[in-house]
């Protein structure tokens, strides 16, 4: 009797499974079972999330960079999503310690106090992000000429920066709402609302930059408008699916009267969260204000364009380290440490597996992506010699990305504070100006110092792993 040998079709099968439960957001207990499935099933979601924010900056620099005097408009694009980077910062400080305070707890088994933490939280943004959208509005035209625009790319950009900046508590908010869902393991409603967006910003970006119809074309105002009816569209769905009541997070009003105390845990883990990606945020402005002080405007433009590749394949790779985050935080409450930091290894193995396709892809190509992106040919030029230069330490970037996603996913928000400011504003920052400055070589110096101050912080962050200090910190 012979015996039919196994068909492949019930590991294909597992596999679909495993991705469709993961697409759909189905609950999962991620402190038991398979830890390869635990990161698989975060993973998948948070970085097809990771990817849909990414795409924003390059819808807006597609139809931007093929304007009119396209190298304002692009250097307009470039130099606000830089001082937007601190909007970012902010958001995902507050996130963070709204990821790591809702993990712990869904670990704990106490979805309530979870459910409590991320309306907290919610108000804490609100009242700081209020502030800074005003401020931007007001000054959108001094924030372009601070970061070293000339005068006619500042009073073409004005408005693009007053509505970005304006915006900013939407911005806001799809962080922060995404950060509750992955806390909670809910990561495929934190992509959702990013496929939502992005569709939004996708179909009213041509149609807002150069008319259609009825519809007047607004240029490059049209692209900052789009984007910020996208994420608007976003932030509904998210609210929606916050309050319904269908999750595991349950909101009651009750949760929107200030609990001091819980507002005072927040902070404690928020601030230096926000200040590790200050830190991070505010070297790399002084980076294109330095690329836009020693090159032209086409040079400043090219680095921009490249900045922005970069997001969109780096993205993804911070997504799947995101997976780290919720793993570390749930385990950590469930009180399974060893748990915990083999699910960490496992999440650098998939990291740095992408990260090495990613480099390979700029190496092979990077001339190509430009070339979709501009037609200035010296602004091709510069994104293509950046792209080259900054991907050789992407291997390392895909390492560093794990190590400060566990450490905040801990709660220990100090430690990855410590280690950007030291790499970036002790090492980076000073050794790029030598480059560029003290060395001549304008703006190739600042792309060969953002690997080299890159893997230097990557290294340090794996050496505070190691010493695990992460697994005892208390939130």
């Amino acid at each position: 009797m012979t015996t039919k040998p196994e068909q492949p079709t019930g590991t294909l099968s597992r596999i679909f499974s495993l991705i469709k439960q993961s697409l759909n957001g189905e609950e999962a207990d991620y402190t038991t079972g398979s830890i390869r499935r635990a990161v698989i099933l975060l993973a998948i979601p948070m970085m097809l999330e990771m990817i849909m924010e990414s795409v924003f900056a390059l819808v807006d620099l597609y139809f931007v960079g093929h304007l009119h005097n396209s190298s304002h408009a692009v250097q307009t694009v470039g130099l606000t999503e830089s001082v937007l980077t601190v909007i970012y910062s902010l958001a995902i400080g507050i996130s963070m310690a709204a990821t790591a305070v809702v993990a712990r707890r869904i670990g704990e088994k106490n979805p309530e106090a979870a459910a409590k933490a991320g309306i907290q939280a919610i108000l804490i943004a609100f009242a700081f992000t209020l502030l800074i959208s005003v401020s931007g509005v007001i000054y959108a035209r001094e924030i372009l000429l601070l970061m070293g625009a000339s005068e006619e790319t500042a009073t073409q950009g004005t408005p693009f920066v007053r509505i970005m900046m304006g915006s900013s508590l939407v911005i806001m908010f799809l962080f922060l709402i995404n950060g509750i869902f992955r806390g909670a393991g809910n990561a495929a409603i934190a992509m959702k609302s990013l496929w939502l967006a992005n569709i939004m910003n996708i179909i009213l970006c041509p149609i807002l930059i150069n008319g259609w119809g009825p519809v007047p074309a607004f240029g490059l105002t049209g692209a900052a408008m789009a984007t910020a009816i996208g994420r608007g569209a976003g932030v509904v769905y998210q609210l929606y699916n916050l309050f319904n009541g269908k999750g595991t997070l349950k909101m009651r009003l009750s949760y929107f009267l200030p609990d001091w105390p819980q507002i005072g845990s927040l902070l404690k883990i928020a601030a230096p969260g926000v200040f590790q990606f200050v830190i991070a945020s505010c070297s790399w402005i002084f980076l294109a204000y330095l690329v836009a002080k020693t090159g032209s405007d086409a040079g400043s433009a090219g680095y921009q364009t490249a900045l922005r590749l970069m997001t969109f394949f780096i993205l993804p790779a911070w997504g799947l380290s995101n997976a780290a985050s919720t793993l570390v935080g749930q385990n950590l409450g469930a009180g399974q440490l060893q748990r915990a930091q083999e699910s960490v290894m496992k999440t650098v193995r998939y990291n740095v597996i992408f990260m090495i396709l990613v480099t390979l892809f700029f190496l092979a190509g990077g001339h190509w992506f430009v070339a979709f992106f501009t037609d200035n040919p010296e602004i091709r030029e510069v994104a293509a010699r950046a792209l080259r230069i900054i991907s050789l330490g992407y291997i390392f970037y895909g390492i560093g990305m794990v190590m400060m996603n566990t450490f905040n996913g801990a709660g220990d928000t100090w430690t990855p504070t410590v280690i950007n400011f030291i790499g970036f504003w002790l090492f980076q920052v000073p050794f790029a100006w030598f480059l560029a400055r003290g060395l001549n070589m304008g703006p190739d110096g600042v792309f060969i110092a953002i690997p080299v101050a890159e893997t230097a912080i990557s290294i340090a962050g794996f050496i505070m792993f190691r010493r695990g200090g992460w697994k005892k910190v208390k939130v």
